[in-house]
């Protein structure tokens, strides 16, 4: 291997232009920390093409120079390795000069920096380098090889690389990679060609089978694929002819039968339909005979009432009369009272006087009492007048206001007050509280106009409910919710549908305690999860159905005879007032309450006499008319209830009678249908052969099918299946395929004989690899002795046992890969310590690295080589230091060292050569120049 003369570097880092002298054996670079000391030995690794320490590259020292070119050139022996061996390091390169130039162009291109190498014979300076053609630059894998041809292997290359503070890492190898880092280095090039040679030659025939075999795989592949096109041409012409039987055969012969079948059951049915038909019709005589029942019923009740009115009648004029006769003798008892009260009073005239305050108090209060009366009675009369002509109950102005403004914008509509009726009228009460909220719900009969109608029922306010979906109520309701006692007679929201079917009728209270969920009394009383509450209505605010107008004008009639029985109390007691105020005043002006009572004492005596009589016939004849008047509510009851009896059987009878004339309609239609149907049935089946509508064929044909559907579901799949594999191209519709797939089997067979007979070339290979191996291995034991000799002089050298244990080798992949090269230090007589096992010092640790490595550049045949050790004084004291120089001046090696500035001098001992860095000061563009300490008998041009 060659050795290093000189180094110079241009524009590398922040060194300007320097040139140092490498002409020694040992060679010291020093400075302080962060001078530069590993940037020297980055330039040597980037110019012998390895990598630089510490994750840095050589990009990064170009661009610490901001200049377009930086240079990296050295100056290398190149003479015979020794008198044994008379061949130079570069003879590859057909360089024959005793000093041979190598040098590095780090240049900018395109924004990033590109390394190019060169290697001439002889010294030339970089001016002139730069001046040679661009065709005699080399790339880094180039460059590689020409200097592995000289010596520097990649083993040692990798040694070279080490980084800052790892001298010691060869001995941290483990004994398998430091037999590999030795076969790498010591192996014999003779032998290790002609195993290649063996091995190359041997794969090559190894490829050549791969090829034939995988040529063979292609076209078995191919003969496979044929196969498949062949089977794929079968298997169309199986679906083609299944696409026929089923378009021709299987379908119209399925299709007849059920449609025979069909026409049969049809017949079946249209038979069932004349019985119902029968059935339906003696149940229209039965309605009507059930309507002729009501219609009695109704008249009866007709006749009833007016028995009843005429008896209301006799029974009023006989309570009349006997008011009248009742009247005039109360009066007069009346008329005694006021006057003995009077003359209680008339002598005492503060009495008097408070008599006439508190009756002037009480007429003026009856006359409040009867203007508040009157008041409410004409809002009734007008109420009452507001249902006249009425079908349904009138809703709030408000609400008709915003209906007529739906009308004119074109929006059909309907509240909900006219699409509910009570069927029940037990549940009247319950049915209005409840549903007396959502009365004035909109319902939208299109959902688009919603947009518009919540647009206007926004400007007007509307306190309900607009709706755009609505639902018909469901056929299935809980008979006992409250749902099951309405009649809709349109589209309701789908959540109050909802509601009224999950709400329970209850009998009372007690029954609903019972009742989980929510439920509702007779009377109105309502439990939900919040808690429970009324929700009575006033009969006369009832809304729903025609009843509930009914209800309304019952309601009012009512209270108007209330009120104009109110009113009449009051007048009479005005009356009264006023006459016992005008006998007051009378008194207080003189007259004599006594003596009017003295001179009427005859007629009040009388008046007294006949008063009981008179109004016990009085109480009587109001017994009997209250009897009357009762018995008339429930003759009007039973009538109102007849007419609607005799209305619904009306309705059922109208209903039914149309019913059956559809039904007769129907009937006829059908059977037309039906004829037409089985004349076409038998013009089919004459077309068919009769071996395809046998019953054992059709019967056959079920059980494969099962019926016309399945049959046309299996035509439609063959079809597709023959449009998709032909649009796909997956379809083999070409006859020849079946002789090509013939034609390549006999290719197959003829390639199968080829790869035979080079299979057996290739075992002849593998047999002379193997002998190549034997002779290979024979040579790896001595490369191993050759090492362990080394290695146990240098241990000589430095002071310390070192032994080698030669690996177990054979001939066999799987030994050479396990063995291990086990080497163990002896230092001052304290035990065997091995390669990496902890037990050496730090100093032991670098002598340790040192033999290694040392141990693969030792070449009695051939001495020489260079390595780089950075900082390996690190952490010694001074004895180990000076057994470190020792071994590194009793060795015939080349060592580019690196130390730190540091106040023990035994480090520079052993340096031929000592070069100083210094730090870049602050503010400079360039460090200054290195300074070279060289220890000759003749003056150095560097000194």
């Amino acid at each position: 291997m060659f050795h290093l003369q000189s180094l110079e570097l241009l524009h590398w880092d922040y060194c300007r232009r320097v040139s140092m002298p490498l002409d020694g054996n040992i060679i010291t670079i020093a400075g302080p920390n962060g001078s530069g000391k590993t940037t020297l030995l980055d330039a040597l690794r980037t110019l012998l093409g390895l990598e630089c320490s510490g994750g840095r590259t050589y990009k990064t020292y170009a661009r610490h120079a901001n200049a377009d070119v930086a240079w990296l050139r050295a100056l290398v022996d190149n003479r015979p390795r020794s008198r044994q061996n008379s061949s130079r390091p570069f003879a590859s390169s057909l360089l024959y000069a005793d000093q041979v130039t190598l040098a590095c162009r780090i240049s900018r291109q395109g924004g990033d920096w590109v390394r190019r190498y060169v290697l001439v014979d002889g010294v030339q300076d970089i001016e002139t380098l730069d001046q040679r053609p661009e065709k005699d630059w080399l790339g880094i894998e180039a460059w590689k090889k020409r200097l592995e041809a000289a010596g520097l292997t990649r083993a040692i290359g990798r040694v070279l690389a080490l980084e800052q503070g790892q001298t010691d890492r060869l001995c941290e190898l483990s004994p398998k990679e430091l037999l590999r880092l030795v076969f790498e280095v010591f192996g014999d090039q003779e032998v290790l060609d002609r195993y290649e040679l063996a091995r190359n030659h041997q794969q090559q025939l190894l490829k050549e089978v791969e090829q034939s075999s995988h040529e063979l795989s292609h076209t078995q592949a191919q003969l496979s694929d044929l196969a498949n096109r062949v089977n794929s041409y079968q298997q169309y012409q199986l679906r083609l002819k299944e696409r026929e039987r089923l378009a021709t055969e299987v379908l119209p012969v399925m299709q007849w039968a059920e449609a025979r079948q069909r026409c049969a059951q049809q017949l079946r049915e249209l038979h069932r339909q004349r019985l119902f038909a029968q059935s339906d019709a003696r149940g229209i005589r039965h309605q009507r005979q059930q309507l002729l029942d009501f219609f009695n019923a109704q008249e009866a009740a007709r006749a009833q009432l007016g028995e009843l009115e005429a008896a209301r009648k006799v029974a009023r004029q006989a309570f009349d009369a006997a008011r009248e006769g009742e009247r005039p003798l109360e009066q007069l008892a009346k008329r005694e009272e006021e006057l003995r009260q009077l003359a209680a009073v008339e002598t005492d005239g503060e009495q008097l006087t408070q008599r006439l305050q508190a009756l002037g108090e009480q007429q003026h209060a009856l006359r409040e009492n009867y203007t508040r009366s009157n008041d409410q009675m004409r809002k009734a009369q007008a109420a009452l007048d507001a249902l006249a002509g009425q079908q349904l109950p009138p809703p709030p102005p408000e609400v008709t206001r915003f209906l007529r403004q739906l009308s004119e914008a074109g929006i059909a509509h309907h509240v909900l007050a006219d699409a509910i009726d009570i069927a029940n009228d037990t549940w009247r009460a319950a049915a209005e509280g409840f549903l007396r909220p959502s009365r004035w719900v909109v319902v939208l009969a299109q959902p688009q106009d919603e947009r518009e109608a919540l647009r206007i029922a926004a400007r007007e306010r509307y306190r309900h409910y607009v709706v755009a979906q609505a639902e018909h109520a469901p056929a299935q309701v809980p008979p006992d919710s409250l749902l099951a006692a309405l009649r809709l007679n349109a589209k309701l929201p789908g959540w109050l549908l909802r509601q009224l079917a999950t709400v329970r009728c209850v009998k009372d209270t007690d029954q609903g305690a019972g009742v989980s969920g929510e439920w509702i009394t007779a009377d109105a009383y309502y439990r939900d999860g919040r808690g429970g509450r009324s929700l009575w209505v006033e009969p006369r605010e009832y809304q729903f159905g025609l009843s509930a107008l009914d209800s309304r004008r019952a309601s009012l009639d009512k209270e108007l005879a209330r009120y104009d029985l109110e009113l009449s109390r009051l007048a009479k007691e005005q009356a009264e007032v006023e006459r016992q105020l005008k006998d007051a005043q009378r008194a207080a002006q003189g007259h004599k309450a006594a003596l009017e009572l003295v001179e009427r004492s005859e007629e009040f005596a009388q008046a007294r006499a006949r008063l009981p009589a008179l109004r016990q016939a009085r109480i009587e004849a109001a017994t009997r008319m209250g009897q009357l008047d009762q018995d008339h509510e429930r003759a009007v009851a039973t009538r109102t209830r007849a007419e609607r009896d005799y209305e619904s059987a009306q309705a059922q009878l109208k209903s039914s009678e149309d019913g059956v004339l559809r039904s007769e309609r129907d009937w006829l239609q059908r059977r037309t249908e039906l004829q037409a149907s089985a004349r076409a049935s038998r013009e089919t089946r004459a077309r068919f052969p009769h071996s395809w509508i046998h019953a054992a064929r059709l019967a056959a044909l079920r059980d494969e099918f099962e019926n016309a559907k399945q049959a046309e579901i299996a035509l439609r799949h063959v079809q597709q299946e023959l449009d998709q594999g032909l649009s796909a191209g997956t379809w083999e519709t070409d006859p020849q395929v079946a002789e090509r797939h013939t034609r390549m089997q006999v290719a197959v067979l003829e390639q199968s004989t080829q790869l035979d007979d080079r299979r057996a070339s290739n075992e002849m290979a593998r047999i002379a690899a193997f002998n190549a191996r034997e002779r290979y291995i024979d040579v790896l034991r001595a490369t191993v002795r050759r090492y362990k000799k080394n290695v146990q002089e240098l241990g000589e050298l430095a002071g310390v046992l070192a032994q080698a244990e030669l690996p177990h080798l054979d001939n066999d992949d799987t030994v050479l890969a396990q063995a291990g090269l086990h080497v163990r230090f002896n230092f001052d007589g304290k035990g065997e310590v091995g390669l990496n096992d902890g037990e050496a010092s730090g100093g032991q640790q670098v002598l340790k690295s040192l033999i290694l490595l040392v141990g693969l550049m030792k070449d009695d045949d051939a001495p020489g080589g260079f390595v780089f050790i950075d900082e390996p004084f690190a952490h010694l004291d001074v004895r180990n230091i000076q057994l470190v120089g020792h071994f590194l001046k009793s060795t015939r090696a080349q060592y580019l060292l690196t130390t730190p500035i540091t106040h023990n001098v035994e480090v520079f001992e052993p340096s031929e050569i000592t070069l100083v860095t210094s730090k870049k000061p602050r503010g400079e563009r360039w460090a200054p120049p290195i300074a070279v300490l060289a220890r000759r008998a003749e003056v150095s041009p560097y000194d």
